[in-house]
C-alpha cells in the first residue's frame, strides 16, 4: 500500500501544475480558434460588458446594475443573433477537426509542380484556385466537385484551368500528394472589409480559410497576381519564392524542420502581411 500512498503524494504535488497547464492550453486553443474565425469582437464586447458590470458592482451603482441585470437576457440573445455566422464557424471547426487524421503533407517536389503551374497560368492570365486541406476534414467540399485522384503534375493543373472546360470553374483540392477533385465549390466570405476589386475566387478562398484550416492558392485572372489564403487571412500578390516558402512551411513537415533550424540559426525569413 505504500506505493499507492507514494503515487497519491506525487499526484497531489503535480496536480496544481497540471491544472494550470490544462487551463492554459484550453485558453490558448480557444483564443486561436476565435482569432481564426474572426470572432474576437464577440469576446471583446462580452469583456467590455463584464468590465462595466464589475465597475457598477464595485462602486455600488445600483441604477446601472439594475439596467444591466434587466437587459442582460435580451442582450445575450441579440449578441447570438448578430454574431451567428462567427458562432456557427466556431462550432463547425470544433466538429470537423480530426485529431488522428492521417498524413496530409505535400512533398516539396509536388509543391514545386503546383507553383510552376501557377506561374504559367499567371503569365497567361488564367485563373486558378487550389485547396490544400490540413487537419479539418473538407469532404463536404470535395463532394461538390468531380473526383480525379490523379498524381500532381503542372501540365495537368494547367490543362484543367487554362481552357474553359467543364472543370475550369471552381477549386481543385490537393491532398496526400494527389489531385483529389476539381470544380469544387467553396463558401464565399461574408466579411465586409474585402477589397471591392477582388473577384469570386478571392472571396471564395477567404471563405474557405475562415471555415477550415486549409491553405488556398489563388491566381487572379484579371491581374495574374498569385496569392495565399489561410487562417482566415488573405495574403495578396506574393512572389513565387514567397508562395513556395510559405506552402513548404505550412504543408511539408521536412521543410518546417528546415525552416525552424534556419530561424534558430538567426537567418531572417520574409514576413507576409495581410
Amino acid at each position: 500500500m505504500q506505493w499507492l500512498q507514494w503515487l497519491s503524494s506525487i499526484y497531489d504535488f503535480i496536480r496544481p501544475a497540471l491544472d494550470v497547464a490544462l487551463l492554459a492550453f484550453i485558453l490558448y486553443k480557444g483564443y486561436e480558434l476565435l482569432e481564426k474565425t474572426q470572432a474576437l469582437p464577440l469576446v471583446k464586447g462580452a469583456g467590455f460588458l463584464a468590465l462595466v458590470y464589475a465597475i457598477a458592482f464595485f462602486f455600488n451603482l445600483t441604477t446601472l446594475r439594475w439596467v444591466l441585470t434587466t437587459i442582460a437576457p435580451g442582450l445575450f440573445i441579440a449578441i447570438a443573433i448578430v454574431f451567428q455566422p462567427e458562432l456557427r464557424k466556431i462550432f463547425m471547426r470544433l466538429g470537423q477537426t480530426e485529431f488522428f487524421r492521417p498524413n496530409t503533407t505535400v512533398q516539396t517536389g509536388k509543391i514545386d509542380a503546383v507553383i510552376t503551374a501557377a506561374e504559367i497560368l499567371s503569365q497567361r492570365r488564367r485563373g486558378m484556385l487550389a485547396v490544400f486541406p490540413r487537419k479539418i476534414n473538407i469532404k463536404n467540399i470535395i463532394d461538390t466537385g468531380t473526383r480525379i485522384n490523379a498524381e500532381i503534375s503542372s501540365s495537368l493543373i494547367v490543362a484543367v484551368f487554362e481552357f474553359d472546360g467543364p472543370l475550369h470553374d471552381g477549386a481543385m483540392v490537393i491532398q496526400n500528394g494527389k489531385i483529389v477533385a476539381a470544380s469544387c465549390f467553396l463558401p464565399l466570405s461574408e466579411r465586409q472589409d474585402i477589397r471591392k476589386n477582388f473577384g469570386t475566387r478571392h472571396r471564395a478562398s477567404l471563405g474557405m480559410a475562415e471555415q477550415s484550416d486549409a491553405v488556398i492558392l489563388i491566381v487572379s485572372e484579371e491581374t495574374g497576381a498569385i496569392s495565399l489564403a489561410y487562417d482566415a487571412k488573405l495574403y495578396y500578390d506574393l512572389t513565387s519564392s514567397e508562395v513556395t516558402r510559405k506552402l513548404m512551411e505550412l504543408l511539408d513537415k521536412g521543410a518546417r524542420k528546415e525552416i525552424a533550424q534556419k530561424n534558430a540559426s538567426g537567418e531572417e525569413t520574409e514576413v507576409l502581411v495581410e
